[in-house]
């Protein structure tokens, strides 16, 4: 087969066939005597399994899984493998408890409106935080405090209790400031629970299609292993 052969199948270009070749995705390949490559179904399978492998472990993991599967170390092949499911089990469990925290957060009835609002050092102590990360929420824009009119100090009312509680469990689940401050502020827009279910409903699919993509890359490795192991 030539590079065209094989790229017709996925939409790819023949080029993008010969820079995968170059670069260890496919195993290696002979030349004509007039020194245009040869492929066989043992690249094609190739090429499927990296394609595969692309969408769950990432473009740069899937060629690092076909570099170790076609010099032979499937124990590198597989330690790779295992890690992508490990991570996304972490995550899996990270959303459970992210969810089951924001869904307390979001029942939990609000603090009535003449309730004193909190200092700094008082809502620190409530989330178990140093007062300087609140401020830097602030500067990030996940907080939005208010200011006492007679000395100044940081005051925080129900809501932005409300926020600080959700970027300390969002900071837990590893999610970065700039990302937790768009989702407390789509909260704020939202109004409060449409944002969090959609949040939610949307982290929740983003783990279901990587475990798909995990399981079909899978296959496909299993199906060019088997060749190999026939050779």
């Amino acid at each position: 087969m030539r590079p065209i052969d094989l790229a017709r199948e996925h939409g790819l270009s023949a080029q993008a066939i010969r820079n995968y070749d170059d670069a260890g995705v496919l195993p290696p390949t002979t030349r004509s005597e007039a020194g245009y490559r040869r492929y066989t179904p043992l690249h094609a399978q190739a090429l499927r399994a990296f394609l595969a492998l692309r969408g769950g472990h990432g473009h740069r993991q899937a060629m690092e899984i076909m570099r170790a599967t076609n010099r032979r170390d499937t124990e590198s092949a597989y330690r790779l493998i295992d890690a992508a499911h490990v991570a996304l089990l972490a995550e899996r469990t990270t959303r459970t408890e992210v969810a089951a925290a924001l869904g307390t957060l979001s029942a939990a009835t609000p603090a009535p409106a003449d309730c004193p609002p909190l200092t700094v050092g008082e809502l620190a102590r409530r989330l178990g935080v140093h007062p300087a990360t609140l401020r830097t929420w602030e500067t990030e824009g996940i907080l939005r405090p208010e200011r006492d009119r007679s000395t100044g100090r940081r005051e925080y009312g129900p809501d932005g209790v409300r926020d600080a509680e959700i970027a300390r469990q969002l900071r837990r689940g590893g999610y970065p400031l700039r990302q937790v401050a768009q989702f407390v502020e789509s909260l704020r827009e939202a109004g409060g629970t449409q944002a969090l279910s959609a949040f939610l409903d949307a982290w929740q699919d983003r783990l279901t299609a990587r475990s798909r993509s995990l399981l079909t890359g899978a296959a496909q490795l299993d199906a060019y292993l088997a060749m190999l192991d026939r050779m």
